[in-house]
């Protein structure tokens, strides 16, 4: 059975078929993501900054992000980023057979897409995406997982630094490694959080060394061989709540001196100072007022 004119329809134009979804370009995605920047999608530039979960930012664009968050759509999936000590600078190897211009397009006829600026310095493998590159938090020196798992070290391979397994942060990682790199990162904060309590607990513990090499807290003795040991704050000034020099511990061979003691009691005061005071033999047997009192007292 035809239609008008003679024509026979075909079954695919008669029957509806379910759509197949698209497929996402992974040459695309690859490249955005290991050439541009992830909060603004930009080219990336130096300096080049990583997260502890392993993404691609310019280093400015992640100072505008702590300055104004209101600036950017995307503001909750970089809410681990909370200061610059959240981000680690790359120090990334240039691969010399990559060649660009000032304005950042292939010098040459031919277009290679796959090429990359940046590559292994251990075995030479590009850092395009199609291998997997990983960095050292401690030292921010980025490296091939390959060249990881076949020079095993307990030292950095370009900057001799030694790390941890926790140090490890996967570039661009897959879901399995987004976990665990989550685990390492809420490890490593929680273990800079403990380090910091510990140092603030050294720092007011004041210690001092007596001369036989013992070691005395200014809080279980206050004499040492007949000596007073009294504290130095320093001048008191300080610099946001924090004071500008630390409290250490002197031994003064000086006694101190009693607040209470009255200026004309004062032997080492001479009889001109005393004389200046309204409590002197001179100012209370006067003959007329005195210059600071209105009620003055006179005896003849």
């Amino acid at each position: 059975m035809g239609c008008d004119g003679g024509t026979i329809p075909r079954r695919d134009e008669l029957v509806t078929v379910k759509k197949k979804p698209e497929k996402k370009d992974k040459d695309a995605e690859m490249e955005a993501k290991w050439k541009n920047c992830q909060l603004t999608q930009e080219k990336l530039r130096a300096p080049i900054v990583a997260c502890e979960l392993g993404r691609l930012y310019n280093k400015e664009s992640v100072l505008e992000l702590l300055l104004d968050r209101s600036k950017f759509e995307c503001t909750p999936s970089f809410l681990h980023i909370k200061a610059l000590k959240d981000i680690k600078v790359l120090n990334l190897t240039e691969n010399k057979d990559y060649s660009r211009d000032k304005n950042g397009e292939i010098v040459g006829s031919y277009l290679d897409h796959a090429g990359a600026q940046y590559m292994c310095p251990v075995v030479g493998l590009e850092m395009s995406g199609r291998y997997k590159f990983c960095f050292l938090w401690g030292c921010g020196c980025v490296v091939s997982q390959r060249a990881m798992k076949e020079v095993k070290s307990e030292v950095c391979h370009k900057c001799g630094k030694s790390y941890t397994k926790e140090d490890i942060v996967i570039l661009n990682g897959d879901e399995d490694d987004n976990k665990v790199m989550e685990e390492n990162m809420e490890a490593r904060r929680d273990r800079a959080k403990l380090e910091k309590k510990a140092k603030k607990a050294q720092k007011h513990k004041a210690t001092i060394e007596s001369k036989d090499g013992t070691t005395v807290t200014n809080s279980d003795i206050q004499l040492i061989n007949g000596k007073t040991a009294s504290a130095d704050r320093g001048n008191g000034k300080q610099t946001n709540g924090i004071p500008t020099k630390k409290s250490r511990l002197v031994i003064s061979d000086k006694p101190e001196q009693n607040p209470t003691v009255k200026i004309q009691d004062d032997p080492s005061r001479s009889k001109v100072y005393k004389s200046l005071f309204t409590t002197s033999k001179e100012a209370k047997n006067q003959t007329k007022g005195h210059w600071v009192t209105f009620n003055p007292q006179y005896f003849h």
